[in-house]
């Protein structure tokens, strides 16, 4: 999500123009991804934001201006991590009105989630929300075919195809922590996980042919 967290806080800054003239910019996350309705800056575009950027980063997006919208995008995961969506209530839960941004992390007392967002502010900033009021968090899929690295990958295996499989485990909510390219404990752990999800294959932690099978055949399901 590297990438895709760049973009965003390339944009921090961008805020409304009060009165009747109305910032390009901000208008420009409707135009560039083909949002419909958005002709003033004063109009609710968190969405909107989030959109242009999953989008600039070449990521699957709602293509829709309401922040609920998400809940239906990605993978719900429960142990976010930066760069994934988190979707938020407003007034409650069971309204249509929300609020949508990229997590960035937890206050020290886990009360608070902080993310980049747009329309935080009436401009793209960063802003603490109550964690009390989350709804979801969502993780992103490229918007191209999902990459399934062949195989043998193993303890001590390093490069980009372990990078797409650590990404790929957690778009099933395995968590293997921080995508970097080493096969480590965290992704052995995080194989074996995905290996128990069929009852013939052994569970050794080793990314082999079969195992690519699983892990290919769940992305099609």
């Amino acid at each position: 999500m590297e990438k895709l967290l760049k973009i965003a806080f390339n944009e921090l800054g961008t805020e409304e123009i009060a009165g009747e003239n109305h910032n390009p910019e901000v208008l420009k996350y409707a135009t560039e991804t083909g949002i419909k309705g958005i002709t003033r800056d004063e109009i609710p575009w968190c969405s909107t934001f989030v959109n242009w950027v999953a989008w600039k980063a070449g990521l699957k997006h709602s293509g829709k201006p309401n922040a609920r919208s998400w809940l239906n995008v990605g993978t719900k995961v429960t142990s976010p991590e930066p760069g994934d969506v988190v979707v938020f209530w407003r007034e409650s839960p069971q309204s249509w009105k929300g609020h949508v941004g990229f997590f960035l992390g937890l206050s020290p007392d886990r009360k608070r989630v902080y993310c980049i967002g747009g329309n935080q502010g009436n401009r793209v900033s960063v802003s603490a929300y109550r964690l009390s009021t989350v709804l979801s968090y969502q993780r992103l899929a490229p918007a191209d075919k999902l990459e399934i690295p062949g195989p043998v990958l193993q303890i001590g295996s390093r490069g980009k195809a372990v990078v797409a499989l650590q990404d790929a485990l957690k778009l099933l909510n395995i968590n293997v922590g921080t995508s970097d390219g080493a096969f480590g404990p965290k992704t052995e752990g995080g194989v074996k996980e995905l290996q128990t999800r069929k009852t013939e294959l052994e569970i050794d932690g080793v990314y082999n042919n079969k195992t690519r099978d699983l892990l290919e055949s769940l992305f099609q399901a």
